[in-house]
């Protein structure tokens, strides 16, 4: 097991019980027909098959857009999902991000802090927002996550699922 990864997401108090609500966002990101760039995605498919967080819109896209400023501008907390090549994660990583103007807003590979930024610019509201990048290995074309990553899934939702609702 990830001993840092657990702590932080313990200490992160990111329960799921506490996006149980329309005013949040789970949101996956991700393209299953990547391999393993499908984590995101996958992420979703397990909220599902579990009835998690039935209240909290849920959704999947292949990347970011610009106008998910707006959609993030209606909601109270976000939690992003998405798969990292980074060798630095050994199985998923979670954090609480910060706006931040980039230059990503003129390509295809937006960032989250700089949604986030163009959000409080555009709409002067800022949600709580926290990403969760799981360890991916392979992104060729073809459907299916490999074993490792699958293994690092479980490891991620395990731990995610078991945090004590915060008060």
């Amino acid at each position: 097991m990830n001993a840092p990864a657990e702590c932080l997401v313990a200490a992160s108090g990111v329960a799921l019980s506490n996006y149980n609500h329309p005013s949040c966002l789970i949101y996956g990101i991700g393209n299953v027909g990547r391999q393993d760039d499908g984590l995101g995605w996958a992420f979703i498919d397990w909220l599902e098959s579990k009835s998690l967080c039935p209240r909290a819109e849920i959704t999947r896209h292949y990347q970011l857009h610009l106008e998910d400023a707006d959609l993030i501008s209606r909601k109270s907390r976000v939690l992003f999902v998405d798969a990292t090549k980074d060798p630095a994660v050994e199985q998923f990583w979670l954090e609480r991000v910060q706006p931040k103007m980039d230059f990503s807003f003129t390509s295809h590979a937006i960032s989250i802090p700089s949604i986030m930024a163009t959000c409080e610019q555009c709409f002067g509201r800022l949600p709580e927002v926290h990403l969760l990048t799981i360890r991916g290995y392979a992104w060729e074309l073809e459907e299916g996550l490999t074993p490792t990553a699958r293994q690092n899934l479980e490891a991620a939702t395990e731990q995610i699922a078991a945090i004590p609702v915060s008060k």
